[in-house]
């Protein structure tokens, strides 16, 4: 009897095993498998919520990944101190211009490098949490925005023969009570610092960060001001041909650099699980079984979802130098979004990805961390700021560094 049950336990054992197998899921075979190739060491994950600060945020992580690289010390530098003060000099180039320029939340990362060149920086803890003045536990700039752009529209379209500088007193108090009020003194690690005594502590000198960009509006090997609305300090980029601004990418991260990119991610390839393709919408609309006037009458989310069914299988468009200018001309590539490349994988089929750091939480598949095509990033960068002793010797002796 024993022998009996001892069998039928058996086979109920082997039956369930075989069940769990077929109920398995299957797996996805498109969806890439990433292998390291290069990681240099960079700060937590941080979120900008509800707020259009990721040129804060990216710039602010691009430095702190120059310390720790500098020193091997970790800091979390604040992203409301930038924000402050850069948000009173835009609405006071807004009012020298009479309203003829734009005053928005986004930036480029220029207004963190001149920030911290003029006023300093400090570390995350002196000034409130963002978000806790107005009761968020994040930022959230809706209520914040929609009091200071009338308030700064109001001064820069007066019909006033002369203004006073009261204004600066009224809106310098909007800022402190949405973002807190910058410190002139701190203590920190047991030490008192100002802003400009702290930066200078940091291990970094400011003077070696220059922009890359890409295009051929203007002579290669030498600087222009990118023209895009959020560029309004006018800080000159050195122009590369496209091949070279990559190797410039490639050389960073290979020397143990990091890069605050600047560029688009409005591109359907642009997922919010973390990928990044430069998909070539003729051979995606081939795969998909349609012919384009069936492609163009789908929605944005079913061709995103056949986008995300084809994974790292998606056919990618060539990227070149004649299509950036292209679509730079007609606005299709728009400066919308900051993040820090910090790395280089591969996935199963060989394909060369960078490793990037967003500053959305820790969201998508892989946590905060987006896997970009090596082409994505040559089709869709803007510019991007970088140390400049990580640019190639050769290209470096080029534009005169």
């Amino acid at each position: 009897m024993k022998k009996i049950l001892t069998f039928a336990l058996m086979a109920m054992v082997a039956l369930s095993a075989s069940a769990a197998k077929k109920k398995a899921p299957a797996k996805d075979k498109n969806k890439p498998v990433f292998t390291t190739i290069k990681e240099n060491p960079i700060t937590s994950i941080k979120d900008q919520n509800r707020s259009g600060t990721c040129w804060d945020y990216s710039t602010l992580s691009f430095f702190e990944a120059e310390i720790l690289k500098a020193t091997g010390k970790e800091y979390d530098l604040d992203e409301s101190f930038v924000a402050n003060k850069t948000y009173m000099e835009r609405a006071i180039q807004v009012v020298r211009y009479h309203g003829d320029c734009q005053f928005a939340q986004g930036g480029s990362a220029e207004d963190v490098l001149a920030t911290m060149k003029t006023h300093g920086i400090i570390p995350q803890g002196i000034m409130p949490f963002p978000g806790s003045l107005y009761g968020d536990s994040l930022n959230n700039f809706n209520e914040f925005f929609s009091v200071l752009e009338p308030y700064v529209a109001a001064v820069a379209k007066s019909d006033a023969k002369k203004i006073s500088n009261a204004w600066k007193g009224g809106l310098q108090g909007i800022l402190d009570a949405y973002l807190g009020k910058c410190p002139e003194k701190f203590t920190f690690e047991g030490k008192e610092y100002t802003p400009k005594t702290f930066v200078k502590s940091l291990g970094i000198d400011l003077n070696d960060y220059v922009s890359i960009t890409s295009y051929t509006h203007h002579p290669f090997y030498t600087a222009f001001a990118v023209e895009v609305q959020d560029n309004w300090r006018f800080p000159l980029s050195y122009n590369l041909p496209m091949d070279e601004m990559m190797q410039v990418i490639d050389n960073a991260i290979e020397q143990g650099y990091t890069i605050a990119w600047g560029g688009d991610v409005s591109e359907p390839g642009f997922t919010r699980q973390g990928l990044a393709y430069a998909v070539d919408t003729k051979k995606t609309e081939s795969l998909a079984g349609s012919d384009m006037a069936k492609w163009l009458k789908l929605t944005a989310e079913k061709k995103k979802n056949i986008i995300d069914s084809l994974g790292c299988t998606v056919p990618e468009v060539v990227a070149t130098q004649e299509m950036r200018q292209e679509r730079f001309d007609n606005w299709e590539l728009t400066d919308d979004h900051g993040m820090l490349i910090y790395g280089v994988a591969k996935d199963q089929n060989g394909k060369e990805y960078y490793m990037v750091k967003n500053s959305w939480g820790e969201t998508g598949t892989y946590k905060g961390i987006w896997y970009m095509t090596k082409t994505f990033i040559a089709a869709n960068t803007m510019d991007f700021l970088i140390n400049k002793n990580a640019i190639p010797a050769d290209i470096r002796k080029k534009l005169g560094l």
